[in-house]
């Protein structure tokens, strides 16, 4: 039996993909990485906890948060994405962007991880497909600006399954290739903690439509309200077992803030299986 795989990563066992957010204004690490020299040693100190891909992000998405421009967006990205790419690193770039994505595509990164489903930017489809890049559709109900806002869901898993069905619909009838396809169920945007806990049981359903599945549930706000913790770096404990269970229901891909901790608690799970 073929071991399917996602951007050159085998999908023999869960994949942690690790959070390098340069950006000033993340919910959790915002501020913590704008110098590209400390992203740069933060993103390689996970490398060395066990992270199997690198996720860069130059532009907040929390609710309420802005855009930033182009520039500002590649000004923050690109020189973490080259230095992690040049070490042999696996690097997605989180960006809703054609240019970005185009510019760190050409500095190494390997995957797009855009959590609008390439929806945001009409260019973004069109670069995905010229470069074979393999892609990660994230579902997301309305924009950081409006909070997420949005109408009700009926059935939160199938909800989101029939609108990442639709957008890999469209990414291959434009000529993505299936394998290079991801679904994220985008914990926390626009999402009640009923609804997250769901989605991250649901896993296994948003698997069995043939795509690899990326849960991020690392620290967000729901965590918080679930156990009264309001700093987001103090989620870690709840938010490895929410990536184990995550694991455990189906999902391929984890990103998580504490890369070490993830990786322990995967390794006594896979012995316990």
């Amino acid at each position: 039996m073929t071991v399917p795989s996602f951007g050159g990563i085998l999908l023999d066992r869960p994949r942690v993909m690790a959070i390098v957010n340069v950006t000033p204004d993340s919910f959790s690490d915002g501020g913590e990485r704008l110098d590209p020299a400390q992203a740069l040693s933060d993103g390689l100190r996970f490398v060395s906890e066990g992270a199997d891909l690198v996720d860069v992000g130059g532009e907040s998405t929390r609710p309420g948060s802005r855009p930033v421009s182009v520039e500002e967006e590649l000004q923050r990205v690109l020189p973490v994405v080259e230095g992690l790419a040049r070490r042999g690193i696996a690097v997605s770039i989180d960006t809703r962007r054609a240019e970005v994505a185009r510019a760190c595509l050409d500095a190494g990164a390997r995957i797009v991880n855009d959590v609008a489903a390439l929806r945001d930017d009409p260019a973004l489809l069109p670069l995905v497909v010229q470069r074979g890049a393999p892609v990660v559709l994230m579902h997301r109900r309305g924009r950081s600006e409006d909070k997420y806002e949005g109408p009700a869901y009926r059935d939160v898993v199938e909800d989101v399954r029939d609108f990442l069905m639709a957008r890999a619909e469209a990414a291959e009838a434009a000529g993505v290739a299936h394998d290079r396809i991801a679904f994220d169920p985008g914990i926390g945007f626009g999402k009640s903690v009923e609804e997250n806990l769901a989605l991250i049981e649901g896993s296994g359903r948003l698997a069995a439509a043939g795509y690899p599945v990326l849960v991020g549930s690392s620290r967000k706000g729901f965590i918080g309200r679930l156990t009264g913790i309001a700093e987001p770096r103090r989620r870690d404990p709840a938010s490895v077992w929410l990536a184990v269970e995550a694991a455990r229901q189906g999902a391929s891909l984890l990103r998580v803030h504490d890369v070490a901790g993830t990786r322990q608690a995967l390794a006594v799970w896979a012995a316990m299986r």
